[in-house]
C-alpha cells in the first residue's frame, strides 16, 4: 500500500539569470515611451533641415547649368539672363583653403600641447582663450583681421589673404577642441608601450598618437571648413565685392559665395518695362538660390572627400 504525500509543493525559487533576464513591466513601457519621445525630436528637427534643403534645392536647380557655374558676372547689369558663379566658386575655395592652411597647423599643434604637454598656468590661459574664441562673432573676427592689415597696408584694405585671416580666427578653436578631444581618446597603453620601446616622446606623438586619431581630426577639420565655409558678413568687410575672376589671393577684390548670395538677393526685383521681353524681373532671386545651391554642394562634396580620406588613414584592424 503506497501512501500519497499531502505536502504542498515549494516554489522554485527564481535563479539570478532569471531575475536579470526577466523584463520588469514599468522599465519596459518606460523604453516603449523614451523610444517614442526620442523618434518624435527626431523627425521635429529633421523637418527644418528638409524643409530648407527641399527649397534651395526646388529653386536653385532651375538656374543650375553648365554656363551658370562656368561664367563670373563681368558686364552684367539690369535684368539679363546671363551670368553666373564661377568668379564666387573660385573665391570661396581659393579663401577657405588658405584658411585651412593657416589653422590646421596652429590648432593641431595647440591640441597636442595641451594633451601631451600642457600643465599649470600656460595651459589653463591656453584653454580659457580657446574657449573665448570659440564664442566670437564672425564679425568681429572681421574687424579684426581689417584693423591687423589696415595697420600695414593702409585703410580700405580688400584682399582676399585677409578674408583668409578673418576665417582662421573662426575655425582655429574649433580645430583645436575637436583635434584635443581626438588625441585624448588615444588609450595611454600605446604610447607606453611605443616608450618602452625606447621612441622618443616627439616620435611617438607623430608616429602613435597622431596615426590612430587622423580619422576624428580630419572630421574635425571638415567641421571647421563647414563652419566658416558659409560666413557672409568677415568677407564683405575684407575681401569685398567684385564682378570679375580673381585667383590672386594677396591682390585685389575677391568674390565668394555667401557675398554673392547677399549681393543678388539684396538687388532685389528688377524693375522690367513692358516692352523689355528679355527682362527677368526675378533674375537676382534666382541666382542667389543658385548659388546657394552650389554652395550646398560644394560642403557636401568636401564632406564627403573627408569621410573617404579618414576611411583611407584609420588604423586597420585585423580580424
Amino acid at each position: 500500500m503506497t501512501t500519497t504525500s499531502t505536502q504542498p509543493r515549494t516554489a522554485r525559487r527564481p535563479t539570478t539569470r532569471d531575475l536579470l533576464t526577466r523584463a520588469d513591466p514599468r522599465r519596459r513601457w518606460t523604453d516603449r515611451i523614451m523610444h517614442v519621445v526620442i523618434t518624435s525630436a527626431f523627425l521635429v528637427a529633421l523637418v527644418p533641415l528638409v524643409s530648407v534643403i527641399w527649397t534651395v534645392v526646388s529653386n536653385g536647380v532651375v538656374r543650375m547649368s553648365p554656363y551658370f557655374l562656368s561664367v563670373s558676372m563681368r558686364g552684367v547689369y539690369g535684368g539679363i539672363d546671363a551670368g553666373g558663379i564661377y568668379h564666387a566658386i573660385l573665391g570661396t575655395l581659393l579663401i577657405t583653403g588658405l584658411a585651412t592652411l593657416i589653422s590646421v597647423p596652429v590648432g593641431l599643434m595647440t591640441a597636442i600641447y595641451l594633451v601631451e604637454y600642457g600643465r599649470g598656468p600656460l595651459a589653463r590661459a591656453v584653454t580659457f582663450f580657446v574657449d573665448v574664441m570659440t564664442g566670437i562673432p564672425s564679425i568681429v573676427a572681421g574687424l579684426f583681421a581689417y584693423s591687423l592689415f589696415a595697420l600695414f597696408l593702409g585703410p580700405g584694405v580688400r584682399l582676399g589673404a585677409v578674408g583668409s585671416v578673418a576665417l582662421s580666427v573662426l575655425m582655429i578653436p574649433v580645430v583645436v577642441r575637436s583635434s584635443e578631444e581626438m588625441l585624448r581618446l588615444v588609450p595611454n597603453e600605446l604610447r607606453e608601450a611605443s616608450y618602452a620601446l625606447g621612441v622618443p616622446k616627439w616620435l611617438t606623438i607623430i608616429k602613435v598618437v597622431l596615426r590612430t586619431s587622423v580619422a576624428g581630426i580630419i572630421t574635425g577639420v571638415m567641421l571647421s571648413v563647414a563652419r566658416v565655409i558659409g560666413e557672409t558678413a568677415p568677407l564683405l568687410i575684407v575681401a569685398g565685392v567684385i564682378d570679375s575672376i580673381n585667383t590672386n589671393l594677396f591682390e585685389g577684390r575677391m568674390m565668394t559665395l555667401p557675398v554673392y548670395v547677399f549681393r543678388q538677393y539684396s538687388q532685389g526685383l528688377v524693375p522690367c518695362s513692358p516692352e523689355a521681353v528679355e527682362c527677368v524681373a526675378t533674375i537676382n532671386y534666382d541666382r542667389a538660390w543658385g548659388a546657394a545651391l552650389a554652395l550646398i554642394v560644394i560642403v557636401m562634396l568636401l564632406n564627403l572627400v573627408a569621410r573617404l580620406i579618414a576611411r583611407y588613414f584609420a588604423p586597420k584592424t585585423g580580424h
